[in-house]
Order: C-alpha cells, then sequence, then structure tokens
C-alpha cells in the first residue's frame, strides 16, 4: 500500500524532476551513507510488510474460528 502511493507520486514526476531529487539526495547524505540508508529502509519495509502479514493472518485465523460450526 505505501509503495504503491510511492509509486503513485513518482508517476506524477518527470525524467528531470527524479534526476533533481536524487541528485539533492546526493548531496545531503553523501555517496557513502547511501546504501545503508537504502539497506535501512528495505529491512524496516520488510519488517512493516512481515507485521501486516501476521496481522493479515491473525484476523483470518479468527474469522474462521467465529464461522467454524460447534
Amino acid at each position: 500500500m505505501i509503495l504503491s502511493a510511492i509509486l503513485l507520486f513518482l508517476a506524477d514526476l518527470g525524467g528531470g524532476e527524479i534526476l533533481v531529487v536524487l541528485t539533492a539526495v546526493l548531496l545531503l547524505f553523501g555517496a557513502d551513507k547511501l546504501p545503508g540508508m537504502a539497506r535501512s529502509a528495505g529491512r524496516g519495509l520488510r519488517s512493516f510488510n512481515d507485521a501486516k502479514n501476521e496481522i493479515r493472518n491473525e484476523l483470518e485465523r479468527s474469522i474462521k474460528d467465529i464461522k467454524k460450526p460447534e
């Protein structure tokens, strides 16, 4: 969901605008910190998705238990 929102935002940007944003990020954080930041963002996104899937699975199990005839 978050990824789709980001992609929708990026769809409105042209190539030049994306280049300006990437250049600004590079100047602000430096080339040596970018891989670490990308790794941290990836880990955070993975953690979020794992938690989301765990909540979804728990809700599905609860719904099945409620619907199960006794």
